[in-house]
């Protein structure tokens, strides 16, 4: 053959080649298939210009990493329940302070408008969000200027917001989460403008209900779902079918869930370590969330000031009027001290923070360290009897009363009814068998203290749910709520001589000193539980994101 056809297949293959690779690694076809993707013809429709996760309102980025959870000082205390191990925590976003007042009144003020407590149904729902502002008073002293202005009050506006339980808490976040997503979707076209000013009990958003039918947000609104009401072009195919007329997963535009932090999460979070990072090590251990083992800035323009706001000593919350004062009395405004390495506010001080773990006194890291939380409660969406999910309406709101009367809404109108996980999603698997995993590994037949009679269940007539186990390995009370037939509140105090412990299923963690602790609290590996339904003056909360996609927020970071 001619060395020059020869030369000349070789390029033309070499172009061929070089074609079809180009071809394999575009954007607009499948490296499984070869298809076309986003294709106005209709086909696989995906959101392949996506970058990274937008920052959410009120929050910082914290990259995970590893570090040693549990404790750095002496346990005066003698509680032993913060032996060090161990941890590895994925990244996530956290609020850079605390929830304000300001913050709180904002969802009351929907609720409010969304669910009028005036309406009998609605009452409850309403009610059962308020904080209980009575936890300021003390017998024997006056604080009745805080149990009627704390809350509401603009003097307090961006102040932590205090008398929240933990329920309300969560509450709270999904509330947030409900209304960031609403703003996302409105923003991105896929809802008419300012849909969020017209919710009403029988008409708003729901983040779970549009994920898995669309169609029954907003009840259903055309004037709200309708895409050629909206500000964006939907996409209609040679046979007239819509490709994109609502949003999926798939675009990248429907955020994760805020939600109250893990406990792990929050000690990571509070510790900041990056400050004494050393390679793949890190240099010390850290007693506080700042640089070094005093409450007092070394600073040389500031030396001597205070770094948080706790309790001095008896008698002593906050020091001698105009000097060496950490400028409050009770809680103080966010952001009034200096932030740690993260950027986060009053991770040591101000008030104490709810996590989203129950409380155990030990951190079973044997069985897990990545990731670390004790509370999963699996659930899934009911379906109804036409195989579509089941939408809670104004008609079906289920109410909880709670141990101490308190009656809470389970779910709110619009949103998908929740029900356990069964052996639909059990069966066969090896990393969960069961719906409710709070007393996993502690509390079940095996660490009971009733283990060395070697007990038959059946036998003893135990029942197999969640709080009965836990209370043959803690012997918690147990207060009785009821009603009688004229619907007057019933309460029964257990006043049983024989219980041995305040540890449940229903008692959570929670992190941090307050403006009514001591020094000792303040470092975060501190740790300590209250009843879940329960709120004090010096508890509130913060709020945390998970992160999607890459660990690290900075891709051209220098891998080691």
């Amino acid at each position: 053959m001619d060395m020059k056809k020869v030369i000349i297949l070789l390029v033309l293959a070499v172009s061929v080649s070089a074609v079809s690779c180009k071809r394999s690694s575009s954007k607009n076809s499948s490296r499984a298939t070869g298809w076309k993707i986003n294709s106005k013809e209709g086909g696989f429709q995906y959101n392949d210009k996506f970058k990274e996760q937008a920052t959410a309102p009120g929050v910082v980025f914290v990259e995970g990493g590893t570090f040693t959870m549990g404790k750095v000082q002496d346990d005066v205390m003698h509680d032993w329940n913060n032996t060090a191990n161990q941890q590895h925590v994925m990244s996530f976003y956290m609020d850079e302070s605390e929830v304000t007042n300001f913050m709180y009144s904002e969802y009351l003020f929907w609720l409010k408008s969304t669910y009028p407590p005036e309406e009998e149904n609605f009452r409850a729902i309403y009610n059962g969000a308020i904080p209980d502002t009575l936890v300021w008073r003390n017998r024997l002293g006056y604080n009745e200027v805080m149990t009627n202005n704390y809350l509401r009050h603009p003097a307090y506006a961006e102040y932590p917001v205090v008398g929240v339980s933990w329920i309300q808490a969560v509450e709270f976040a999904n509330w947030r989460s409900d209304r960031y997503n609403e703003l996302n979707l409105e923003n991105a076209g896929y809802i008419a403008k300012d849909a969020k000013l017209t919710a009403t009990s029988d008409s708003n958003f729901s983040t779970d209900t549009y994920i898995n039918s669309p169609t029954s947000t907003y009840g259903g609104s055309d004037s709200i779902l309708n895409p050629e009401r909206s500000r964006r072009r939907v996409q209609t195919t040679a046979s007239g079918d819509t490709i994109n007329k609502y949003a999926t997963r798939e675009t990248g535009i429907i955020s994760p869930m805020y939600r109250l932090p893990t406990e792990a999460e929050w000690e990571y979070a509070a510790l900041g370590m990056s400050d004494v990072r050393s390679y793949n090590v890190y240099r010390g251990r850290k007693k506080y969330p700042w640089s070094g083992q005093y409450t007092r800035t070394g600073k040389r323009k500031v030396r001597g000031d205070h770094l948080a706001n706790f309790k001095q000593g008896k008698g002593d919350y906050g020091g001698i009027a105009g000097w060496s004062d950490d400028g409050a009395d009770i809680t103080k405004e966010v952001k009034s001290f200096s932030p740690n390495d993260y950027g986060l506010y009053d991770m040591a001080g101000n008030v104490a923070e709810w996590v989203a773990d129950v409380y155990r006194p030990i951190v079973d890291d044997e069985f897990n360290d990545f990731n670390y939380h004790r509370g999963n409660v699996y659930t899934k969406n009911a379906i109804g009897e036409d195989g579509t999910v089941k939408i809670v309406t104004s008609d079906e709101i289920v109410f909880d009363t709670l141990p101490n009367g308190k009656v809470v809404a389970r779910d709110l109108p619009g949103e998908i009814a929740q029900v356990g996980v069964d052996e639909n999603e059990t069966y066969l698997r090896t990393n969960f068998d069961r719906s409710d995993n709070r007393n996993f590994r502690d509390g079940d037949q095996q660490s009971s203290r009733q283990y060395a009679d070697n007990f038959d269940e059946e036998d003893e007539g135990i029942e197999t749910e969640s709080a009965d186990i836990t209370r043959l390995m803690y012997n918690s009370p147990k207060h009785n709520i009821d009603r009688d037939s004229s619907g007057a509140m019933i309460r029964e105090y257990d006043k049983s001589n024989k219980r041995t412990s305040m540890i449940n299923d229903e008692v959570r963690v929670f992190k941090g000193g307050s403006w009514k602790d001591r020094e000792y609290w303040l470092d975060p590996a501190q740790r300590r539980y209250f009843p879940q339904d329960m709120a004090t003056d010096y508890i509130g909360f913060r709020c945390a994101m998970s992160r999607v996609g890459s660990k690290s927020q900075n891709k051209n970071k220098t891998k080691n």
